[in-house]
């Protein structure tokens, strides 16, 4: 059966996650010439647009966090999917789902 019960949107949940981990890890790096969106004159008077934005430390903590829920959420809605699919008993949904969580320590 392997799951659907959802429609598999966990892995929706799971490429957000990645998109805002992504966000935090390019902070004040240069942006790639293929993605700048104005013309060179713009960036002569604006050199500051070159770099990705870079946020506060509260900011920082708050994104992580928001990563850190949508990653337990994506693993409980993957846990609760197989198991409401019958792919898993409750037994191994329980061992699957401490598994997993454990993990994420």
């Amino acid at each position: 059966m392997s799951g659907g019960r959802f429609e598999y949107k966990q892995f929706h949940i799971e490429e957000i996650a990645e998109a805002i981990q992504s966000i935090l890890d390019r902070q004040g790096k240069e942006i790639p010439e293929d993605d700048r969106w104005h013309s060179e004159d713009w960036y002569k008077d604006h050199p500051e647009d070159l770099f990705y934005e870079t946020f506060s430390e509260e900011t920082q903590r708050e994104f992580q966090t928001a990563v850190r829920y949508l990653r337990l959420a994506k693993i409980y809605t993957q846990r609760i999917d197989w198991f409401l699919s019958g792919d898993d008993g409750e037994e191994t949904f329980h061992e699957r789902l401490k598994g997993e969580l454990n993990k994420m320590k």
